[in-house]
C-alpha cells in the first residue's frame, strides 16, 4: 500500500476545533483509491509522501449556481444540451464535484423544459465531469419585496396545486426549494415536499425570529443566501439568520464574494455557526466568461470583476468559482480548515450525508480528490493527483 503521511483533514465540528493541526496519513490501494484514512500520534513521523501539513478534502459541491458558460438553467432547451456538458465539465476542472442546478423564478413551460434538459444531461454522467445533482428550485413561492432580481411577473402564490403544476413528474429530480414560509399557503407547500423528500430553505423572505423558527420547527433546513433577500440581524429583532444559528441544525448558505455580504459579516456567521455554514457560488450564466454585458432574461446584465447587477444597481449574482470562495473566506477569518469545509464537507451535511471526514474519504480515488496547500492568506488548491 502507497501511504501519503503528515496531512490534515479540514473539519470545523466543535469536537475538534481543539485539534486544529491534527495529523493523518492516508493509505491507497494499488488502484489508487483511498483504502485506510488514520491518525498519528502526536510528535510522530510516520513513513511515507510527506504532505508538509496540507490538507485532504473531497471536492466541492455547489447547491446554488445558475448557469455557465452563456448557459442560464432556466432557459435550457435541448439544443443547449452539449454546452451544458462542456459547463459540467468546466466545473470539474474547476474543483466542483456535484451542483444542484438552480432554477430561478420563470415562467411554467421554461422551467418544466429545463428539468426535462437537466433529466437528459443527468443521464449522461461520466468520469470528468461535474455531477447534476437534483434541481435547487428558488422560487416562484417568494416575498415580492424580497424578489431581488427575480422577474416579479413569475412569482406565484404559495399552493400544492401549483407546486404541483411546476414540478409534477420530475419530483424525485428536485433537491432542493427556496420559498418565503411566512407567505399564506407556504406552511401546506413545506408539508408537500417534506413528504417527496425535498429539502426547503428559507429565502427571499421577510419573515422575522418567530415566523422563521416555526418553518424550521415544520422542517425548513437551510437559509438560502444568508444575509441577502431577508431581514439583516438587529438587536431587537434577530431575525432569521439569528434564529438558525441559535439552533444549531439549520445550513447558512453564504455567498463569500465579498460584496453580497462584508467579510467581517462573513466572518462573524462562521463564529456563530462554524459546522453550519455552506459555502454556494450563486454563479450565472456569465460564468466563465469574461466581465462585459450579457441578459438576465430579457434584461441587460452587467459583469465587472466577479460581481453581476442588473441596469437598475441590483445585485444579481457572481462569476467566481465556488472554491475562489473558500480562499477569500480563510484569507478573511485565517481559519482556512473551516473554509475547505464550508465548501466540500458541509454541502453534504445538507444532503443527508453524515459519515465522518475520514469515512467519507474510503474508496474515493485520490484523483478526484483535492489537496490545499498554502496560508490562509494563500490558500490555493489542486487535484490530489
Amino acid at each position: 500500500m502507497r501511504w501519503l503521511s503528515n496531512l490534515r483533514l479540514p473539519n470545523a465540528a466543535p469536537s475538534h476545533a481543539s485539534q486544529p493541526n491534527r495529523r493523518w496519513r492516508v493509505g491507497l490501494d494499488g488502484h489508487g483509491q483511498i483504502a485506510a484514512v488514520e491518525p498519528l500520534a502526536p510528535g510522530s513521523a510516520a513513513a511515507g509522501e510527506n504532505w508538509q501539513g496540507d490538507w485532504l478534502s473531497p471536492a466541492a459541491v455547489d447547491l446554488q449556481i445558475n448557469g455557465g458558460l452563456g448557459l442560464a438553467f432556466p432557459e435550457l432547451t435541448p439544443a443547449d444540451l452539449p454546452k451544458l456538458l462542456e459547463l459540467l465539465e468546466r466545473l470539474w476542472a474547476d474543483g466542483v464535484e456535484a451542483i444542484s442546478p438552480t432554477l430561478v423564478t420563470c415562467g411554467v413551460a421554461p422551467l418544466r423544459q429545463a428539468l426535462a434538459v437537466l433529466r437528459q444531461a443527468r443521464a449522461e454522467h461520466r468520469q470528468g465531469r461535474c455531477q447534476l445533482l437534483g434541481a435547487h428550485l428558488e422560487g416562484p413561492f417568494l416575498e415580492p419585496s424580497r424578489r431581488g432580481a427575480h422577474p416579479a411577473q413569475h412569482l406565484a402564490a404559495p399552493s400544492r396545486a401549483a407546486l404541483l403544476e411546476r414540478i409534477g413528474g420530475f419530483e424525485a429530480e428536485i433537491e432542493l426549494m427556496t420559498l418565503a414560509p411566512e407567505l399564506p399557503g407556504a406552511g401546506e407547500v413545506i408539508e408537500a415536499l417534506r413528504e417527496l423528500g425535498i429539502l426547503v430553505s428559507l429565502g427571499h423572505s421577510a419573515a422575522d425570529e418567530a415566523q422563521a423558527s416555526a418553518a424550521f420547527a415544520a422542517g425548513v433546513t437551510m437559509l438560502t443566501h444568508s444575509l441577502n433577500a431577508m431581514p439583516d440581524m438587529h438587536r431587537r429583532a434577530p431575525g432569521p439568520v439569528a434564529a438558525a444559528a441559535l439552533r444549531g441544525d439549520v445550513a447558512l448558505g453564504l455567498i463569500a464574494d465579498g460584496v453580497h455580504v462584508a467579510p467581517t459579516m462573513a466572518v462573524l456567521l462562521q463564529r456563530l455557526a462554524p459546522g453550519q455554514l455552506v459555502l454556494v457560488s450563486d454563479a450565472l450564466a456569465p460564468y466563465g466568461l469574461p466581465d462585459g454585458t450579457y441578459r438576465w432574461d430579457d434584461r441587460p446584465l452587467t459583469v465587472e470583476g466577479g460581481s453581476c447587477r442588473l441596469e437598475d444597481g441590483t445585485l444579481a449574482g457572481v462569476t467566481l468559482p465556488l472554491l475562489e470562495a473558500a480562499c477569500r473566506l480563510a484569507r478573511w477569518s485565517g481559519e482556512p480548515e473551516r473554509a475547505i469545509a464550508a465548501a466540500t464537507l458541509h454541502p453534504r451535511r445538507v444532503l443527508g450525508d453524515e459519515r465522518p471526514l475520514p469515512e467519507l474519504l474510503l474508496g474515493l480515488p485520490l484523483a478526484e480528490t483535492l489537496r490545499w496547500s498554502g496560508t490562509a492568506e494563500a490558500l490555493r488548491w489542486r487535484r490530489s493527483a
